[in-house]
């Protein structure tokens, strides 16, 4: 069967400044949450490989777009770092910064690529959280101004920008579940990161559109499918409260402009509301986006509680459901995720059928693997299984568009294999392997896959 895309479907892959750029304290650049955490407790990185050993775009972003071009990208999302741009998060913008964000724009957009640009990808300056982070809400403003900046700078060419890159994952890592710095376990803390991150990302949109710029804002939110165990109420119950910690908790207030009440009404009953300010809720209504970037990686399946909740333990999302290993489900070994492609027509369903089928496109959906250097042959790096992986998730992201869902384009996660966060180089995602000793890049055989779907804007597939 012959898959064909809709006409001028954005095809390419994503990336961050901080997984990807390098020089993490040079070329003016301010410390991340990341450099300190990794000069404080290196043991926590894998191999203790930390944020500066990355696939170094900084020096090498011309050869990396002149690759970006063999693989037949239109488009390409990466980051700007805000610790890069201005290095002490309030003060003087950093002119190195200003001419390579500058030479990576007019190379991408010179190359026919359209170039999408997040504004925050986990890389808080550490002068901005040593003021408390998103629990501070002169963070917001500062947030507010660097973005007022980026589109000033920037916003002439740049005709697709993104307030944030998952920003639950900060909430759940930073505050919940201990992966990411500050190592905080506190879910009303959590709750006031999470409402900041929203107010920050709607004064962001609401700068944007006081701008007059000429192209659009939105958000990129990791959407986790939650699936009951059973039709059982109970496992259908904690399904859906999964749904509005994880999914609905960022996707209502981008999409509709206000929280669901049902879990307004949870976080009241448990005593875990962040505190509100008047403004606070008009602020929100007018961070509704114009284009919803979509990362998917895997579902989340789901079924009630069997056990009593320990009272003495910090509440969790975790007191209201429990985590289920569906027998038979289809997994990557390597990550120790399940592969579900239906999973992402499930995203494009319930956009389409419950928020009105907002403009939207796949910003994020890949597959890691540890020690690909297994799989080379003749030199290289012969990955079916990637080829498979994006194959079987086009073909149920083809059907949700065939059934109206208004989604314009797939990019994967990774262009060139990065570094990630505590798992550093652990696990390989991109279509072009990495020599971290040589920083020699290698087409992989996905690649040349990718490369013939985009130039065919599709596939052929039994």
């Amino acid at each position: 069967m012959k898959y064909t895309f809709p006409e001028n479907f954005w095809w390419g892959s994503a990336s961050s400044a901080l997984q990807t750029e390098g020089e993490s304290l040079r070329e003016g650049k301010g410390q991340t949450t990341w450099d300190h955490w990794f000069a404080t407790q290196p043991w926590r990185f894998h191999n203790g490989v930390g944020p500066d050993d990355t696939s170094t775009f900084y020096r090498n972003w011309r050869e990396d777009i002149a690759l970006l071009k063999t693989l037949n990208h239109n488009s390409y999302r990466t980051s700007i770092s805000w610790s890069r741009l201005i290095p002490d998060g309030t003060g003087e913008v950093n002119p190195q910064a200003v001419e390579f964000y500058n030479q990576v724009i007019d190379e991408l957009i010179e190359q026919g690529i359209t170039p999408f640009i997040t504004l925050f990808h986990f890389d808080m300056p550490m002068v901005m959280q040593e003021k408390g982070g998103w629990e501070n809400r002169e963070v917001i403003d500062a947030y507010s101004r660097y973005a007022q900046i980026c589109f000033d700078l920037f916003g002439d060419r740049v005709l697709h920008w993104f307030t944030f890159n998952e920003p639950i994952v900060p909430v759940e890592g930073g505050y919940l579940y201990d992966f990411h710095y500050p190592n905080v376990v506190d879910f009303k803390r959590a709750a006031t990161v999470a409402l900041h991150t929203i107010l920050a990302h709607a004064s962001a949109v609401k700068a944007y559109r006081a701008g007059g710029y000429a192209g659009e804002i939105g958000i990129v939110l990791n959407l986790t499918p939650s699936y009951p165990r059973s039709q059982n109420p109970a496992d259908v119950k904690a399904a859906e409260y999964a749904d509005l910690f994880f999914n609905r908790s960022f996707l209502d207030p981008v999409l509709r402009g206000d929280y669901p009440a049902k879990l307004v009404a949870v976080l009241n009953q448990y005593d875990q509301l962040p505190v509100c300010q008047p403004g606070d809720k008009e602020l929100i209504q007018e961070g509704v986006i114009d284009l919803l970037g979509v990362n998917y990686y895997q579902p989340r399946r789901v079924k009630c509680r069997d056990s009593a909740i320990n009272k003495d333990a910090p509440f969790m999302p975790e007191w209201l459901f429990d985590y289920y290993d569906m027998p038979g489900r289809k997994m990557n070994p390597y990550r120790g995720w399940e592969i579900y492609e239906p999973g992402i027509y499930d995203i494009l369903t319930n956009l389409r059928v419950n928020y009105g089928n907002p403009r939207c496109f796949i910003s994020e959906n890949g597959m890691g693997v540890e020690n690909e250097q297994r799989f080379i042959n003749d030199g290289q790096i012969n990955d079916q299984y990637r080829i498979d992986f994006v194959a079987g998730h086009l073909q149920w992201l083809h059907k949700g568009i065939t059934e109206g869902s208004r989604c314009l384009g797939y990019h994967m996660w990774t262009f060139i294999d990065n570094w990630s966060w505590c798992n550093a180089y652990k696990n390989r995602y991109g279509f072009i392997q990495l020599d971290l000793a040589t920083q020699q890049r290698t087409i992989k055989r996905s690649g040349e896959w990718f490369a013939a779907v985009s130039a065919n804007n599709g596939f052929d597939k039994e």
